[in-house]
């Protein structure tokens, strides 16, 4: 592979947007095939960011020999089945959260990536965030020791409607989505694996068929806890509010802002080259492909996530 990584993203819609204005501040990286749903929405934002290749079929863009590595932005459900080709094809692969929505989807992408020897990271945006990067370094440096992680992950989606506001073609999943952000975060600030877990939800949409409010209870190794509130029916500010309560301080992440417990701001602009969360983990996932080396987020690390998030539903079901 040449120093240049040149990168075909599957998926043109909220997120992979959000992917290519990352890749734009990104030095010695080309995007040169875009994957989409329909033809003429992917060419339309294909020529916004001049991307000479378009497709609405992975295995096209896969076929290509330029390509070095892909991003998924895809639907849920077909994230493991679309890792797995990324693999099978020798491609290094980034695949937005979730990995998969079922152990046997995660294991079976393990298993490919074994086979193939190829990178393969999965979008846990959080550990990058420079908010939870400040907190996680406080805690490697000693300073601060987590004792709970109180989280709201709140939102209005009564109907199949994207960040766009556009209608869409899946469906979202507030456990194996929305809480794999935190259930993974509560894990990787700890330092200390999850021992017990707890889930509750209300009831399932008449048509969507998911449950639209979650109750998440944590624990890790160490004695530290967490509790993961998420709802599809916030009819206020929407997204994730985070509380961390440690033995020396309080801190409230609001995306990529800091605050102390007494809401005085932090600044956490030279936490890293950008306060991007997108563009800092794309970052990682070309420099491990370079470096020929295990990025932070990669699938052994975020395992340990999705295990849990299928004993939860194991709950979750049985009830």
């Amino acid at each position: 592979m040449s120093q240049r990584i040149r990168v075909a993203l599957a998926g043109a819609g909220a997120f992979g947007i959000k992917h290519l204005d990352a890749i734009k501040q990104i030095a010695g990286v080309e995007v040169v095939s875009l994957v989409g749903r329909t033809q003429q929405a992917t060419v339309a934002v294909a020529h916004q960011y001049q991307i000479p290749h378009v497709t609405t079929e992975l295995t096209e863009a896969l076929a290509l020999p330029e390509v070095d590595a892909v991003i998924l932005c895809t639907p849920t459900q077909l994230h493991a089945e679309q890792a797995i080709a990324c693999l099978r094809a020798g491609k290094h692969v980034q695949v937005e959260i979730p990995l998969a929505d079922s152990m046997a989807g995660a294991n079976a992408v393990l298993a490919a990536q074994q086979q193939s020897g190829r990178v393969v990271m999965v979008g846990h945006t959080r550990r990058f965030n420079p908010s939870h990067q400040y907190v996680h370094r406080q805690i490697q440096a000693g300073a601060f020791s987590l004792l709970q992680l109180d989280v709201q992950t709140y939102f209005l989606r009564r109907s199949n409607i994207n960040a766009l506001g556009q209608p869409r073609s899946w469906t979202d999943h507030l456990l194996w989505h929305h809480a794999a952000h935190t259930v993974d975060l509560f894990a990787y600030q700890c330092g200390s694996p999850i021992v017990q877990a707890n889930a509750m939800q209300g009831p399932l949409h008449p048509e969507l068929g998911i449950a639209m409010d979650m109750s998440i209870q944590l624990k890790a190794a160490n004695g530290a806890i967490g509790t993961l509130s998420l709802s599809f029916n916030n009819d206020g500010p929407l997204g994730s509010f985070f509380r961390y309560i440690g033995d020396s301080a309080t801190y409230l992440a609001r995306y990529d802002d800091l605050f102390t417990g007494h809401d005085q701001q932090i600044d956490v602009s030279a936490v890293d080259v950008s306060l991007n969360g997108i563009e800092l983990q794309d970052r990682e996932f070309f420099a491990a492909i370079r470096e020929g080396r295990e990025p932070n987020g990669s699938l052994a690390q975020v395992l340990p996530c999705y295990q849990i998030l299928a004993q939860l539903e194991q709950q979750l079901t049985a009830r």
